[in-house]
This record gives structure tokens, sequence and C-alpha cells, in this order.
């Protein structure tokens, strides 16, 4: 699979990934806040502020084939995580985890609260009112948090290369493409994938950018 294409695919399945954890637990910390939800908090946003080979290292550490997790995935599914694709959008879906938490978070925390009482003394359900007045008024934040996310997915480098290496077809992404073909000489496919990754950047940012002065 040629490196654009597969990084397309490793970026999608990560930040749907990210998608599912960070959304509710930024709804949570948002709700009801608290010792609890600040750990959560910057246990998810950590990612951040690490060094990607750092995040890579850790994956490697803790799903990688001399771990239990690793060990256990490989006997139960017949092969492992570390070095397959699998690995690359784990890889991923951690950088991007950073970006969807964050904006969902102060997307729900601008949802009026006086909202969310009304409802209830209504007597709708809790689950009802999450996804009939609260995913609504938060969407937008929640939709520039994914974007972001995307974007930081599609363009990883140190933590995909740590925990799923680089196998032509299967984890070599652009990123790690460009590395390859800078280290070989290719300075005309370096330049070509770079476009391309500095093309799509910049697309997310103007499509952000658009969402929010819509929202305005």
């Amino acid at each position: 699979m040629p490196p654009l294409v597969l990084s397309f695919r490793i970026a999608l399945l990560a930040t749907f990934l990210a998608a599912l954890v960070a959304i509710p637990l930024a709804h949570r910390g948002a709700r009801r806040p608290g010792i609890a939800a600040r750990i959560v908090g910057a246990v998810t946003t950590v990612p951040l502020v690490l060094p990607p080979t750092v995040l890579g290292y850790y994956l490697l550490t803790a799903l990688g084939p001399g771990s239990a997790v690793g060990a256990t995935f490989e006997r139960i599914f017949g092969g492992p995580i570390a070095f397959t694709e699998l690995g690359a959008v784990l890889a991923a879906a951690l950088t991007a985890l950073p970006a969807v938490f964050q904006a969902s978070r102060a997307a729900f925390d601008e949802v009026d609260p006086s909202l969310l009482e009304v409802a209830r003394t209504l007597g709708v359900r809790r689950l009802r009112v999450f996804y009939s007045i609260e995913l609504p008024l938060a969407r937008a934040g929640i939709v520039a948090g994914v974007v972001l996310g995307f974007a930081r997915a599609l363009g990883d480098f140190g933590a995909t290369m740590m925990i799923a290496g680089n196998i032509p077809g299967r984890t070599r992404t652009a990123s790690i493409a460009i590395y390859d073909a800078m280290q070989s000489g290719d300075a005309a496919e370096a330049n070509r994938l770079a476009l391309w990754l500095t093309g799509i950047g910049f697309a997310c940012l103007f499509a952000l950018g658009s969402l929010s002065r819509r929202r305005r």
C-alpha cells in the first residue's frame, strides 16, 4: 500500500479510536469536575508534551511481545501488536488523543448547565439529554478536535516508528517514507510526500478557521 494511502487509513482509524475514548472522558470531566477529572485530563493530555519516541517506547514496553498484554494478544489472535498496522493505529491514536480531548472538554464546558437542569426537571433521561442537547451544542468544538487529531495522527513519526517499525506496505507511513527518501537521497520523493502532508495540514487548518467563523 502506498505510504500516503496507508497514512490516511491509519489516521482515520486512529482518530476514530481517539474520539471514542476522548469524548466520553471530556464529557464526564465537564459534568463532574474534581480531582479525578483533573487526573484524567492530565493523563489524556500528557502525550502532547512528551517526545513521540517516549510515547512509542511506552507503547512498545506495554504492548510488545515481551509484555503480558502483547503476549496475551498474540496467543488469542495469533499475531503481535508491535510492528503491525494495529500498532501504528494505536500510536497515532495516542498522539491524536490530547487534541480531541481538549477541544471536546472546552466544548462541553461551554454548554449552559441551566439547559441541562431544565431538561432533567422535565423528566428527560440523562442519555437523551446528552444526545439531544449537549452533543449538538458541543458539536462544533468536538469536530474541531477531531480534525486536529486527524492532522496530528496523519503526521506522526516517532511513536509510530517505535511501535510499528518501517515495513513497506504495512507500517511505512508518509512521514516515515519521507525519512527513508532523504536517507536514500531521493529528494524528489521526499518533496512530493512533504508537499502532500503540508497541503493536507493547511486544508485542516483552513477548515477549522471556517468552522470557527460559522460557529461565532
